[in-house]
């Protein structure tokens, strides 16, 4: 058994996974020994700037660091860091990459999003019971991108990484609070060409079932259950129809952001763009279920996703 350390730099947060890695049991790989996640908005202003912003960078590396220090107590013996969206589409990546070799000592990997993908999947689909080779389809939402991905028990069939996340389209449309109609309008807008381009890659008409990962799905669930707090033993693997979800992303999109504030399972750094993260799952989730003749009528959340995906990628 080895002990490793994962790292997900993504547009809105970053999060720390430290786990012992066994290799010989397929049905629990990994076991958590610190799960963290902060909220750091890297990707603040990308969408508009093409550059990441000073203070951003700033608040990264300032979580880096505590990682590292972690990291130094457990004793992981190998670290892999991966940074996403923002980082993708960064002019000043540079200074990024710089700044994490410096304060964990290994090359942080500025991924694509197909790689992106296919760790989603694998880190979805290693705590899920396997429907063999019936194929299900992995949606990653995150803060710059989302991740279509369709696999089966032997992997991913087709994947592909659109540009549609919470931070970007709050962003680029969602300014009043609550939002006003043609700004959801605007933002829906997006969500389908989206959707058009990852389904030219993605034969999406083939899911037999819908898993959403990341802390936008997941906090859509927990508001869903109507939960007292977040519990993520309650979130994973809940299954919920897609009347339900669509009905909790509404409330949620209509919300004020003093009102998604009070909410008990509600992280701080989430408040004001999980609104367009509802707008979007909420719309994928539709047009989902208007394609392969209604079999999607139900979807799964998943609190393990491309974290595990990256720490089973070095066991």
């Amino acid at each position: 058994m080895s002990r490793v350390a994962a790292i997900d730099c993504g547009t809105n947060s970053i999060r720390l996974l430290i786990a012992d890695a066994n290799g010989t049991d397929t049905a629990s790989p990994l076991r958590d020994v610190v799960r963290e996640m902060r909220v750091v908005r890297l990707g603040q202003g990308v969408d508009a700037t093409g550059e990441l912003a000073l203070e951003a960078l700033e608040r990264t590396f300032a979580a880096t660091g505590d990682y590292a220090d972690l990291i130094r107590h457990h004793g992981a013996g190998r670290i892999r860091f991966v940074a996403t969206s923002a980082s993708r589409d960064a002019r000043n990546r540079d200074v990024f990459v710089d700044g994490i070799r410096d304060l964990l000592g290994v090359e942080p990997e500025v991924i694509s999003g197909d790689e992106e993908a296919a760790l989603s999947f694998a880190g979805a689909s290693s705590v899920l019971p396997s429907r063999g080779k019936d194929p299900v389809l992995v949606v990653d939402l995150g803060g710059g991108s989302t991740e279509f991905v369709l696999g089966d028990s032997d992997g991913v069939i087709a994947a592909k990484s659109v540009d549609i996340g919470c931070v970007r389209l709050t962003e680029r449309h969602l300014h009043s609070d609550p939002p006003t109609p043609e700004e959801v309008a605007a933002a829906e807008a997006d969500v389908d060409a989206a959707v058009d381009l990852a389904a030219r890659t993605v034969p999406l008409d083939r899911a037999t079932a819908v898993v959403g990962v990341a802390g936008t799905i997941t906090t859509i669930t927990a508001h869903a259950l109507g939960l007292d707090e977040y519990d993520p033993a309650l979130i994973h693997g809940a299954t919920l129809d897609v009347e339900t979800i669509t009905d909790a992303a509404t409330s949620l999109l209509q919300m004020t952001r003093e009102e998604r504030a009070r909410l008990p399972y509600m992280h701080p750094g989430r408040v004001d763009v999980i609104g367009a993260g509802a707008l979007v799952w909420r719309r994928i989730l539709q047009r989902l279920a208007e394609l392969g003749d209604g079999t999607i009528t139900v979807a799964t959340a998943s609190e393990h996703d491309i974290l595990d995906g990256i720490a089973l990628s070095i066991r």
